[in-house]
């Protein structure tokens, strides 16, 4: 993986692991995105971002970009939320409301 697209990797990791699909009825990351059923019921802010990884990733055989770069390097903003969720050391309870707050911060 590019080094430019480890911010986005990260970004959605830990908003699918705050998403209640993961959190509360125990589905894995994978399953609530490839089930349309379960997608459904994912937040947008999880959507928004699994979209920016995405064009991260196809940014980086995009020839056009490749010229001028595909975009800046890790700035390692998520990376201790990453390895909080990663190594269990956290409150669901706590997570569910900063997703849900992030969530409507978005929708505005």
């Amino acid at each position: 993986m590019g080094a430019s697209c480890k911010d986005q990797h990260k970004a959605v990791a830990v908003c699918l692991q705050r998403s209640p699909c993961v959190m509360i009825e125990r589905h894995t990351p994978q399953e609530c995105f490839e089930d349309p059923e379960l997608k459904k019921e994912l937040p947008l802010l999880c959507i928004s971002q699994m979209k920016a990884f995405l064009d991260c990733k196809r940014g980086m055989v995009d020839m056009t970009k490749r010229i001028r770069g595909n975009g800046p390097l890790s700035t390692g903003r998520y990376d201790q939320q990453y390895d909080k969720l990663c190594s269990g050391d956290f409150d669901p309870r706590e997570e569910l409301k900063k997703l849900e707050l992030l969530d409507n911060n978005k929708k505005d």
